[in-house]
């Protein structure tokens, strides 16, 4: 199951209808098949002994009721059995009927209870993760974002996969990263991180600035909370930076998946010239950072992401060429763009996302649109 967290939406997805259907007419189709054969057989083969056996089924997927239903059906299926059958042991089945409806009916009540209670904490959870990804204004000093995170989130896991954008005076910003582990403790590092940067953003003039400040914070999040599943927490970063009316961008790629850029119809993978280290481990392999500069024209479009996109696996175990289905979209909205994205990769996994995705889709603005903001 996969909750789907996108600007002003929140729904809970469930399996294909058909086959969901399909489970939960299972202990009426186990009972009907017992039933015909213990009618249809000789009584030496006794198939009337494994009734019990569907009321058991039916505390997996039904409520109470439905399933002390279906074990007083069977328990009047064998009782009816008895006047055809004078010898089949119908005391003992019938009191293991009773037993194994009684006992289905608990089993199901408590089912009920967890499933209620897991579906509240993964409400809470996503809620959590809701205050660290708030939505984002479509429109950021005429320029259009969209934004869209897919949380895989089994068993009320969510992940440390964040973004978040300013519109600042040294222009537009743009933050997407991920942190290393999952759970809570990814959660509260990646908050450290984005709230960092909320306020850093309108302070630090250059995006080097920046990246010391957002290095300070996670560090000192982490020595505050030491993680005891991971040795080390780290998260990779990219800082994307669109100077108002200047028609090129800075990037600054910490340990990042490239962001793709449609310029002028051709797809660039923007790797960085050098490494940079990501956010956490600077004093281990040093602080040198480098930012990149790329032109940014009007109608250009700038894809970031996480790297749940790029390692989505088909049933093969290959991964999703993103570049590849880059080049098949053509000029489309940031909108248009992240729902295709959503759809394709849905498609890809088989409904089976084994991972937190984050994506920012970004088109440049028209110089009209640039020299009223300058």
């Amino acid at each position: 199951m996969h909750f789907v967290i996108t600007p002003g939406r929140l729904r809970r997805r469930r399996p294909h209808g058909g086959r969901w259907d399909a489970a939960l007419l299972s202990p009426v189709i186990l009972t009907v098949l017992v039933v015909g054969l213990a009618f249809s057989t000789p009584r030496e083969i006794a198939f009337s002994r494994l009734l019990p056996a569907a009321p058991a089924l039916a505390a997996a997927m039904w409520p109470v009721l439905p399933t002390l239903l279906l074990g007083a059906f069977c328990l009047l299926v064998m009782i009816s059995l008895s006047f055809v059958y004078t010898d089949l042991g119908t005391p003992y089945t019938a009191a293991a009927i009773v037993a194994v409806t009684l006992a289905a009916a608990y089993a199901s009540h408590v089912r009920l209870q967890r499933e209620e209670t897991l579906f509240h904490v993964r409400l809470v959870a996503d809620a959590a993760q809701r205050v660290l990804l708030r939505p984002l204004p479509r429109l950021v000093a005429h320029t259009e974002i969209e934004s869209l995170y897919l949380a895989a989130q089994e068993q009320a896991r969510i992940g440390g996969d964040f973004y978040e954008v300013a519109d600042t005076p040294y222009g537009v910003r743009m933050l997407i990263g991920d942190v290393r582990g999952k759970g809570l403790p990814a959660v509260g590092a990646a908050a450290a991180v984005v709230s960092s940067f909320r306020e850093a953003a309108y302070d630090e003039p250059d995006l080097t600035g920046l990246i010391h400040r957002l290095e300070t914070s996670i560090t000192r999040h982490s020595a505050t909370f030491p993680a005891q599943d991971l040795p080390e927490r780290f998260a990779t970063a990219l800082l994307v930076e669109i100077p108002h009316g200047s028609g090129h961008i800075r990037l600054l790629n910490c340990g990042h998946p490239p962001p793709l850029l449609v310029h002028r119809g051709e797809i660039h993978v923007l790797d960085p010239t050098a490494p940079s280290p990501p956010l956490n481990l600077a004093t281990l392999i040093g602080d040198r950072y480098c930012v990149d500069t790329v032109a940014f024209t009007p109608g250009d479009q700038l894809l970031l992401y996480t790297d749940g996109v790029t390692e989505t696996r088909d049933r093969t175990g290959e991964f999703f060429p993103l570049s590849d289905w880059m080049r098949r979209q053509g000029p489309v909205p940031p909108r248009e763009l992240l729902d295709r994205l959503h759809r394709a990769l849905l498609h890809y996994s088989g409904g089976r996302l084994d991972d937190d995705i984050a994506a920012l889709a970004v088109r440049c603005p028209n110089n009209g649109a640039q020299e009223h903001r300058a």
